[in-house]
């Protein structure tokens, strides 16, 4: 398989007006809740990257036909009465799809192992797992405890009370949410501790109520899903992704141009918009319509910011931050260090390469940025998110060459060619990677 290095050329402030993709975070969710309903629901404006096609085609082998419309950017889910009782189901790095899957085939009755790539077999699921066996699911470790792949020995979700931790992942509780309208009897999710990414539950509970299901809740301690509750088939437009919008504004903010993002905005939900306010704190000026952001970069400083309701965004802000005067410090995303890679530490390794002077902390960091940021190479791990980001300071500083840059089809695979079409200056070079050449999870 070819690999692509991306090499970026400054061309000064840009000037951006941008239709965002559909967001995979709400596609994904509506995917386990279309196939849960009676009869066809249809995803207008849904996310085509890699992670929300995994979890299409694991559902077409299970016997819920997903019809993938490119053109349209449509997702259409055909819900089945009857499920392939065997399978074996290999998602890759798409953490969400396997989490969301679990779930979903313990609703059934069958056999199936749920399995990834390396990475994903480091990632936890204990959380998950045992909160489903409380619900009555029959599921076992087949490598190490804790982590992928399962076996799953599915006779139908009982329903009944669970207690999952909240602190690792707010996935946990997402699963947990969308499938339990497909179990035998009430559920009752109660979470101990702090739930982590709060906003991404919110969303959760935003596609369930779409889609026909209300849920009863403590807060974000205790959610009650009464069994005489079913999701409705429909047709349902997917918001613009927040975090992909993200992108486009945080270069307008480093390069001092303007950037208007169309899809998402003061109406929306998604925890992610908060970078856009961070960027405010940081000197942007930022005006919020219902469906759009428009952001004029202005004089950078340094932040000091809570990022646990956007981390998706954390990376971003670590490459707009080098661009800003005084420091910068990031807390509370512990999470961050089971995603795609430890994006802590990759975040610190790449912008020590930059100039930057950085303090990896177990939940976050701190970093001083340098008189001028310096060329480099930057590694993404592949990790979608890491060559995102750092595409935002090539825009910005010469020199800056983003490798094994396709890694973002996992959720935005038109990144690089919209960029292009916006007038960014872009070199592609590719190569094949070395038999050992796997882009590996950077040391702590």
């Amino acid at each position: 398989m070819l690999r692509v290095d991306f090499a970026l050329e400054p061309s000064g402030p840009v000037s951006f007006d941008v239709p965002v993709q559909g967001s995979k975070s709400l596609t994904n969710r509506a995917i386990i809740c279309a196939g849960l309903a009676g009869g066809i629901t249809r995803l207008t404006n849904a996310s085509l990257s890699d992670d929300s096609r995994s979890l299409s085609t694991a559902m077409t082998i299970l016997n819920v036909p997903v019809v993938v419309l490119e053109k349209e950017s449509t997702i259409v889910v055909h819900s089945a009465t009857t499920r392939d009782s065997a399978g074996r189901f290999n998602m890759g790095n798409a953490g969400t799809a396997v989490r969301f899957l679990t779930s979903f085939l313990c609703t059934g009755k069958g056999n199936y192992v749920v399995d990834g790539d390396e990475r994903m077999r480091e990632r936890p699921i204990g959380g998950l797992v045992e909160a489903l066996r409380q619900l009555g699911a029959d599921i076992r470790y087949v490598a190490k405890d804790g982590c992928p792949p399962l076996d799953i020995r599915a006779q139908g979700l009982r329903g009944g009370k669970c207690l999952v931790g909240g602190e690792t992942s707010s996935q946990f509780v997402s699963s947990l949410l969308l499938s339990a309208p497909g179990a035998e009897g009430d559920v009752e999710i109660m979470v101990r501790g702090e739930a982590a990414s709060k906003p991404y539950i919110e969303i959760t509970l935003d596609v369930m109520r779409d889609m026909g299901v209300e849920v009863q809740r403590d807060g974000y301690h205790r959610f009650t899903i009464k069994k005489s509750q079913k999701y409705v088939p429909r047709e349902l437009a997917i918001e613009a992704d927040a975090a992909s919008a993200g992108y486009f504004l945080a270069m307008a903010a480093v390069t001092g141009g303007l950037a208007r993002v169309r899809g998402v905005g003061s109406r929306s939900h998604q925890g992610e918009l908060e970078f856009a306010r961070i960027l405010g704190r940081m000197g942007c000026r930022v005006t919020w319509e219902p469906d759009a952001i428009e952001l004029r970069g202005g004089p950078l400083r340094g932040v000091d910011v809570d990022m646990n309701d956007c981390p998706d965004s954390v990376q971003t802000l670590a490459a707009v931050a080098l661009f800003a005067k005084g420091g910068t410090r990031v807390r509370n995303v512990r999470n961050l260090r089971v995603k795609e890679t430890d994006r802590l530490a990759a975040i610190a390794k790449e912008l020590t390469k930059l100039g930057a002077k950085v303090k990896e902390e177990e939940d976050g960091f701190t970093m001083v940025p340098p008189a001028h940021v310096k060329p480099a190479q930057i590694s993404t791990y592949r990790d979608h998110r890491m060559a995102m980001s750092f595409a935002v300071a090539g825009v910005a500083a010469p020199g800056i060459v983003i490798r094994d840059g396709e890694c973002v089809s996992k959720s935005f695979p038109a990144f690089w060619d919209q960029l292009e079409s916006l007038g960014v200056k872009l070199r592609r070079t590719e190569y094949k990677p070395r038999p050992s050449g796997a882009n590996p999870t950077p040391p702590r």
